[in-house]
């Protein structure tokens, strides 16, 4: 119930049946109109509902047309039967009107239908974001956000954690996307940067001796815009724990994220805590991708070592990557036709396969080359039975996985064989601490440079660069990257090494992370944390596909604010004041 005030006695979706007969007051956004041969039946929207009213005095319609915003007083009554609107809770009411005030008058030509908005253009849409964002769903999922948030803050609240606030101007840091720079007035010729995420600050608040940190960051970075990524800027769930391990990080995601996703998931099930754990190797072995959907049922294997010395020269001394597909032989020559088109179109030079016919025998270009014990060995491997396809995807062992991943996830779509109804949720663990720049051939750092390895300086004096694992971790949902963390290297020593494979001297960590450098002098404590994408949380909650349907002014594909015209050109007295010359 709304306290009263001029405009309002009650909220649109408030007028029950309970409140016939009493006088009321309502305001809102005029939806539809609908003449009647001298009564007018308007749709008047709020934030909680629609609700009918009912004209009978035309004078009163004088500057009343879809999308001004008014104020109407009347008596509640009940609806002829044949106008009853079961779908809305309103539906068997409406407010016969003695009294209107139109608030806000709106132009006549809209540049959209309100209702009808998600069928826009997006620039159109995003440039009258505000006619947007009344659109009922558009609407939802900004309210829905703000719930999630609101239950975030509370689960961390009630699991010991401080909500603290780091900087937003900062200082550009050499690792990581591209900054945001802001030149300095009073400081000629330098510049602040917005931070890409807390993380030095959060780690230097564990060294603060703050137990338990966390915050809804907003992060900028300087990237192109994908389906899952806003250009600009992104909030998450950013905590950081002190004395901690990976375990106990573990621990507080699940019982942060399995309680929300059960909570706003649209009674979807959801993955128990604990969450599946997938070493990263095996990860990209058996679903081609480090951010897998666990939905999809199909699993790639290794074959190899079958075809190290077969016949068929495309697959010769090739890594193959196999995928079975179960009763896939009744499918008809378009589905294999589009399954090579698609291959095609992602550098594949073909897509061969096997279908395994239901009297025994096998159908396919490469079946011939293959000796008994092959197809032996390969039916074991992949568990071919009758009715089954198995494709095969060959390249060099660096594009082969990941060509693999993207044929999988191909074929789990258009086959349906994705579980709509589920949100699963897992751990990818044990990523590699370095990988060799294909440029330079210099071992350069995989993730996060701050992370511990896990030999700690054993594995750096003894192993390989490339077998060293870090305690990094991602959390993955439905095929969406949610988050990423790691067990902090808090040990300068060991830190000193690590950077030392990756090329860094003691004076590059002095000059480009000296504050980590200096602080981790004074009794730095093991450290541990992550940081859960918002959007991307708020993207799987809402069933939306593109992550610029859950933020409130969210910029174009091409990083641009068409609404507040952003970027935009300053002044040549302003640009005096920053020392700035454009070339």
């Amino acid at each position: 119930m709304i306290c009263q005030n001029k405009y309002r006695t009650h909220a649109c979706g408030e007028i029950l049946e309970s409140e016939i007969g009493k006088q009321v007051r309502v305001a809102g956004w005029v939806e539809n109109i609908r003449d009647h041969g001298g009564v007018q039946f308007l749709d008047l929207r709020d934030q909680s509902g629609v609700v009918q009213i009912v004209v009978h005095d035309e004078a009163m319609l004088k500057e009343v047309n879809k999308e001004c915003s008014l104020t109407a007083g009347g008596t509640v009554v009940l609806r002829d039967q044949d106008t009853i609107n079961p779908k809305i809770p309103t539906g068997t009411v409406e407010i016969k009107v003695d009294s209107l005030t139109v608030l806000g008058k709106c132009l006549p030509n809209l540049p959209f239908e309100v209702s009808q908005s998600r069928d826009t253009k997006e620039d159109v849409r995003l440039k009258y974001r505000y006619l947007d964002l009344r659109n009922p769903k558009v609407h939802d999922n900004i309210i829905l956000r703000s719930k999630i948030i609101s239950y975030l803050r509370q689960r961390m609240t009630e699991l010991g954690f401080l909500e603290l606030q780091t900087p937003i101007l900062s200082a550009s840091s050499p690792e990581g996307a591209r900054d945001y720079l802001i030149p300095s007035r009073k400081h000629q010729g330098k510049f602040y940067a917005l931070p890409q995420a807390p993380q030095i600050f959060k780690q230097l608040l564990m060294v603060s001796g703050f137990d338990r940190y966390f915050q809804v960051a907003p992060c900028f970075r300087d990237e192109d815009a994908r389906a899952d990524r806003s250009p600009g800027e992104f909030y998450q769930l950013d905590f950081e724990m002190a004395f901690a391990t990976q375990e106990d990080v573990f621990k507080v995601a699940e019982d942060v994220l399995y309680p929300t996703f059960c909570k706003f998931g649209n009674g979807k099930t959801v993955s128990p805590a604990p969450f599946k754990r997938i070493p990263y190797e095996e990860s990209m072995l058996r679903y081609g991708t480090d951010k897998p959907d666990l939905r999809n049922p199909l699993l790639i294997v290794d074959l190899s070592d079958l075809f190290k010395e077969t016949a068929f020269k495309p697959f010769r001394g090739k890594c193959v990557r196999s995928i079975t597909v179960p009763d896939c032989v009744k499918q008809s020559r378009s589905f294999f036709e589009q399954m090579l088109k698609f291959a095609l179109s992602i550098g594949m030079k073909g897509l061969g396969y096997i279908e395994a016919m239901e009297d025994g025998s096998f159908k396919g270009p490469i079946d011939k080359f293959l000796t008994e014990e092959q197809r032996a060995e390969m039916i074991k491997r992949s568990g071919l039975k009758k009715g089954d396809v198995i494709f095969f995807i060959a390249d060099d062992k660096d594009f082969a996985p990941k060509l693999a991943g993207q044929i999988r996830t191909e074929l789990g779509e258009r086959l349906h064989l994705i579980d709509e109804s589920r949100y699963e949720l897992c751990y990818i663990v044990d990523f590699p601490m370095y990988e060799i720049d294909e440029e330079t051939g210099k071992y350069i750092f995989t993730h996060n440079p701050f992370s511990m390895p896990q030999g700690g300086m054993d594995d750096l004096l003894h192993k390989a660069p490339e077998d060293i694992l870090a305690y990094q971790y991602d959390i993955v949902c439905n095929g969406v990257e949610l988050s990423s963390g790691a067990v902090r290297n808090h040990d300068l020593e060991i830190m000193k090494k690590a950077f030392e494979i990756a090329g860094y001297t003691e004076d590059d960590l002095k000059n480009k992370f000296s504050s980590l450098y200096n602080a981790f002098q004074y009794g730095a404590p093991p450290h541990a944390g992550m940081a859960p994408g918002i959007d991307r949380m708020v993207m799987l909650l809402t069933g939306e596909d593109n992550i610029r349907e859950v933020i409130a002014f969210p910029m174009n594909s091409n990083a641009q604010d068409v609404m507040m015209g952003s970027p935009n050109t300053v002044t040549e007295q302003q640009l005096r004041e920053i020392h700035i010359k454009l070339r």
